[in-house]
């Protein structure tokens, strides 16, 4: 998979992660093992909470899989997203809690403030 989509709900008024730019080899390619954030969405129309919508473009080794490591965007091993053990890729923030959703759809990075950030990746699209 070369790109991913991720989807963020903020339960706070927090600012979504920087970009994460992968370095470049030459016009448009990036360099094996790096991802860089192609789009981002953020709507801030309910009070105390953002909803963020990430896409993120990667050029991963064989076995691995565009995902999220300490909140930015990284390739992974593809075992983890396959059997969605999601918080075995440490996609939450130093001192952050990571914990499933009860079905397995994604993820919550819970710090002890109280703030609570769900992900839950979106299906890959057909090619």
């Amino acid at each position: 998979m070369d790109a991913a989509a991720w989807t963020k709900r903020q339960e706070s008024s927090s600012r979504a992660p920087p970009a994460c730019k992968g370095s470049r080899s030459g016009l448009g390619q990036l360099t094996v093992g790096t991802c860089e954030i192609v789009m981002l969405n953020r709507d801030s129309s309910v009070p105390r909470r953002t909803i963020a919508r990430q896409t993120a473009r990667c050029a991963c080794r064989r076995g691995q899989i565009a995902g999220t490591t300490r909140a930015r965007p990284a390739c992974v091993d593809a075992r983890i997203v396959r059997s969605r053990q999601w918080c075995e890729m440490a996609p939450c923030l130093e001192g952050e809690i990571c914990s499933l959703l009860f079905n397995r759809s994604g993820w919550t990075c819970t710090r002890g403030s109280g703030r609570i950030k769900t992900v839950t990746p979106l299906p890959k699209e057909p090619s």
